[in-house]
């Protein structure tokens, strides 16, 4: 909301715009002064920028293959103190995943050179108006 009231502020001003939307004016002018200032974002979203660049380097110092328990007992081990299910969030968003033991049993497995049944009863399913086939 806050892109759209930035690309049609200049015609119709901020009020305006915020009356028909749900969202209030001072949550619009908070929102551009966070982007602003960093210093006056939430304290979690300042602790959360701080550990994800923590999370993401003990990630890739093991050889990216830690999931959230191994990343979350590494960060204890170096004294940060933060609940894993911190971790797992943080590493949701950032799109970090450990590596899975074991495969996916598959299976079909189709031969591409068997051959395919005939259409023995020469199916049509073109309609030319509704409810006809």
């Amino acid at each position: 909301m806050v892109s759209f009231i930035d690309d049609h502020r200049e015609a119709y001003g901020v009020e305006p715009i915020c009356a028909e939307l749900p969202i209030a004016p001072s949550t619009y002018y908070e929102h551009k002064a966070r982007q602003a200032d960093t210093s006056r974002l939430p304290e979690r979203a300042r602790r959360d920028a701080a550990l994800s660049e923590v999370i993401d380097r003990v990630w890739r110092e093991n050889r990216r293959v830690y999931g959230a328990r191994k990343v979350w007992r590494q960060l204890n081990r170096e004294g940060i103190a933060v609940a894993r299910c911190t971790v797992e969030r943080l590493m949701r968003r950032m799109g970090l995943v450990g590596a899975v033991r074991g495969r996916k049993p598959r299976t079909t497995i189709p031969d591409e050179a068997a051959a395919r049944p005939a259409d023995l009863i020469e199916r049509d399913f073109t309609a030319t108006h509704p409810n006809q086939l």
